[in-house]
């Protein structure tokens, strides 16, 4: 679960291995890193950035900077 304090926003992460791959993102330089640290198979990027896409969409997690999004994928 996420919650957004600013607009009070809650999401639900119903995927253990998407969980994972948030609580990483802090401790790597790029989405892909968190991902590959997480074990997600790379078959499984794809879904698991746009659930990323989707938590940035929704104002849950912000880009630390525009070339760390363009290495994501």
């Amino acid at each position: 679960m996420a919650y957004h304090f600013g607009n009070r926003r809650l999401t639900f992460l119903k995927h253990p291995l998407l969980v994972e791959v948030v609580t990483r993102l802090g401790e790597h330089p790029s989405a892909r890193a968190a991902l590959i640290e997480a074990g997600v198979p790379e078959t499984d990027y794809p879904t698991y950035l746009r659930a990323l896409e989707g938590l940035v969409a929704a104002d849950m997690l912000q880009l630390r900077a525009p070339e760390i999004a363009g290495a994501v994928r």
